[in-house]
């Protein structure tokens, strides 16, 4: 008996309004295959055509409005327009003799440099005489010095053809035997295209293996990974257009890449096992086809718009930068549950009665006899694992739940010695430009060199009587800073309206002592020298705006938090009209993401196991990982545990017994979330590869996340606690039942 069949009866339940809107369509696009598949391949070459011409470029420039990094950079670019934009460096070296041999290349080169599109100035390393002081850009031994290029806005936004310019700008001294990298910004510019494709590849390569051992039949398998690579090609086109309008950060299209993947293989899995199963049970394609999208496509409606609320939720934090890393993962999720619930019909109305005909192993469909029937016998007649499994949950919960918190308490426990920061240029490769030069610049200078303080002083409201008296306390105040190598002269912009200078960390500019050293000046060195005053003081440049950044966030995370697991737990409830069962929920998902927290932590900050996938020493982690891991895996576990509550209410609905619905939904799931699992895991950790070390840390974090989800929490956790809830689990009060609104995840229309 199938596992949609009613109580005994054998009779599939009739689909409620919205099933039935459902189901035609899916009957439809079943029905009218050709049109389906054409369309969407139209819709492809189209907006194919719109990205190449219209798409847009990624940049990480962002602003922080209301910072007092931001506004000291305003300050700066009002009363010395030269001195502010985006700065990078273009870093010189000669291992043989001193750089002032090569005065005039240097010259011609800064020259050049300054008179490219978008830069504001070019400063030379060089002093203009020998009775000059020194610039400060030139190492001791003069061998190391950089010029320090401004331009209006950051260059990673003006494509890699500007490249070209600053090539040629630079060709005379590489002539001559200098060598020349490009840090900061520029070299980041330079960076070679990530090799996603790679990653890509792998990822498909496991979740073939993984959908042929699943399915057994080859047609089966191949349906889920066409639809998968369909939607996250017209996903990632929609964001190049979106891109041509707003500023998205350059990680976008990896972090979409990655999360349409995985969902598009989940949500197209979950379709063709409920469509084998109906198809099984002697339903014709498209009728089969029909009661899959009203069923389980209704879930992966709910599941993909828990996903996108959950990516919304980032817009809490206040900064567009976080929040467009939100959308640009948004968008693929929508393409995802789209090709679900449309090209997947279509591609099993081609394969019609075919479905199993290519065969690597014997099908297996769905699952197990209905609730109450007992359980259907594997091939051979023998009881399924699962079941097996599921009645040893059953006898024995709390050993289930207290092993299951455990794993989950132990690999959470490095997460309380996080410490967030920006991963700085000495992590990336040394195939780089952008760590050569970085590597430069720490010899020649100092690691702190990397990252330095600009510091800005407004004296425009002091009367010109008392600016040598606030030079001097100003003078007084920045030396000997504990953490700082030391601070040059404050010297006054040509209106005489500002003291500009810089502050040098002792250490690299991911260190805490660099952030220390920022937090002394922002908050106690510069109020204190300025106080008494009319004087505003201000910690600006890259690294400035990086701590203000960091600050935002780590302020921000626990407001995201709260309100993407009232979300969740709201849909949950409104689904399943269970107050515990959505309580259950929200706890069990916050325990899932702090013990993927905790490995992260351990791996990438502590070192554990780091060289192994090419991380070398050790480094924070990136302020707004945590941010996108919770919003991504929070609105991700939702897949796994929509599909596995839907099947237990769908039994609990129908037998009203609470442990035998347990036992059911986990036996009927079990080897579906698996399979959806492991192609996940495996999509997610492919990006290992990656040279960036930030896709690096979300690939793992992903990676782990959905696999603690898909083993631990729902194999483990899920059961065991709904087991000891029993009837309960799905009580609601009255009133909140009343105002809740309806949203039937089976696409059936009954009381709980």
């Amino acid at each position: 008996m199938s596992a949609q069949s009613g109580k005994g009866t054998g009779a599939t339940p009739a689909p409620g309004a919205g099933a039935g809107r459902l189901q035609r369509l899916g009957e439809w696009c079943a029905r009218h295959f050709v049109i389906v598949i054409v369309g969407w391949l139209v819709a492809l070459g189209a907006l194919h055509a719109l990205q190449a011409g219209f798409g847009g470029t990624y940049s990480d420039d962002f602003s922080l409005p209301g910072t007092q990094s931001n506004t000291g950079a305003e300050v700066l670019g009002r009363h010395d327009p030269a001195a502010g934009g985006i700065g990078a460096q273009v870093v010189l070296h000669d291992g043989q003799k001193s750089l002032t041999a090569f005065q005039d290349q240097i010259g011609q080169a800064v020259g050049s440099l300054g008179k490219l599109p978008h830069v504001l100035s070019a400063s030379n390393p060089l002093p203009a005489s020998s009775s000059a002081p020194p610039t400060g850009a030139l190492s001791s031994d003069g061998r190391t010095g950089y010029i320090t290029v401004r331009f209006t806005a950051n260059p990673t936004s003006f494509g890699t053809s500007y490249l070209k310019g600053v090539d040629s700008a630079v060709a005379p001294l590489r002539s001559a035997g200098v060598e020349v990298e490009y840090g900061g910004p520029l070299g980041e510019l330079a960076r070679p295209e990530p090799a996603d494709l790679t990653s890509e590849a792998i990822g498909f390569a496991v979740a073939v293996v993984v959908l042929l051992v699943g399915f057994g039949s080859v047609i089966a398998a191949a349906v889920p990974l066409v639809t998968a690579l369909i939607g996250v090609v017209a996903g990632l086109s929609c964001l190049a257009l979106l891109a041509a309008a707003f500023t998205f950060a350059s990680v976008s299209p990896t972090l979409a890449t990655m999360i349409g993947l995985g969902v598009g293989i989940d949500y197209a899995l979950f379709l063709i096992t409920r469509h084998r199963q109906q198809f099984a049970d002697g339903a014709d394609p498209v009728t089969a086809a029909g009661r899959a999208v009203a069923t389980s496509g209704r879930a992966v409606l709910v599941s993909g718009c828990t996903v996108v609320v959950a990516l919304a939720g980032l817009y809490v934090s206040q900064v567009g930068f976080i929040g467009k890393l939100g959308v640009a993962s948004a968008v693929t999720v929508v393409t995802a549950v789209t090709g679900a619930i449309t090209l997947v019909p279509a591609l099993l109305g081609l394969a019609g009665r075919r479905i199993d005909r290519y065969r690597v192993r014997r099908p297996v469909a769905e699952g197990t006899g209905a609730p109450g029937a007992g359980p259907a016998a594997e091939p051979g007649g023998q009881v399924g694992g699962w079941h097996r499994y599921a009645q040893r949950v059953e006898r024995g919960p709390w050993r289930f739940l207290v092993t299951g918190v455990v794993v989950l308490g132990v690999l959470a426990i490095p997460l309380f010695s996080m410490r967030l920061g920006h991963i700085d240029d000495g992590a990336d490769p040394g195939s780089f430009t952008d760590r050569r030069a970085y590597d430069l610049i720490a010899s020649g200078f100092g690691p702190g060199a990397n990252g330095p303080l600009t510091l800005v002083v407004d004296q425009s409201r002091v009367p010109s009587g008392d600016r040598s008296a606030l030079a001097d306390s100003l003078k007084k105040a920045l030396t000997d800073v504990p953490g700082a190598v030391g601070a040059s002269s404050l010297t006054p912009t040509g209106d005489g309206q500002l003291l500009t200078g810089t502050s040098v960390s002792r250490t690299a500019p991911q260190a805490a002592g660099t952030s220390s050293l920022f937090k002394e000046l922002k908050n106690t060195v510069l109020p204190g020298a300025v106080s008494g005053t009319a004087a505003t003081a201000y910690v600006t440049g890259t690294t400035a705006a990086q701590e203000d950044f960091l600050d935002i966030i780590a302020a921000r995370l626990p407001l995201i938090i709260a309100v993407v697991v009232a979300v969740a737990f709201v849909i949950i409830l409104a689904v399943f009209r269970g107050f515990l069962v959505a309580l259950k929920a929200a706890v069990l998902n916050l325990l899932s993401i702090a013990a993927s927290y905790g490995v992260v932590v351990a791996v990438f900050q502590w070192g554990w196991g780091g060289p192994s996938l090419g991380v070398h020493g050790t480094v924070p982690i990136e302020s707004y990982v945590p941010m996108m891991m919770f919003a991504i895996v929070f609105g991700l576990s939702m897949d796994y545990e929509v599909f596995l509550l839907a099947r237990v209410h769908e039994a609990w609905v129908r037998t009203h017994d609470s442990r035998g619905s347990v036992a059911h939904g986990l036996e009927i799931t079990a080897r579906v979330i698996s399979c959806a699992a492991l192609i996940m895991v495996s999509v997610f950790a492919a990006f290992l590869l990656s040279d960036d070390i930030v896709v690096k840390m979300l690939g793992l974090g992903l990676a782990v996340s959905v696999l603690i989800d898909a083993t631990v929490v729902r194999l483990l956790l899920v059961p065991a606690v709904m087991t000891l809830l029993g009837r309960s689990a799905w009580w609601t009060p009255r009133w909140l039942g009343r105002v809740l609104p309806r949203l039937d995840t089976e696409g059936r229309q009954g009381a709980s």
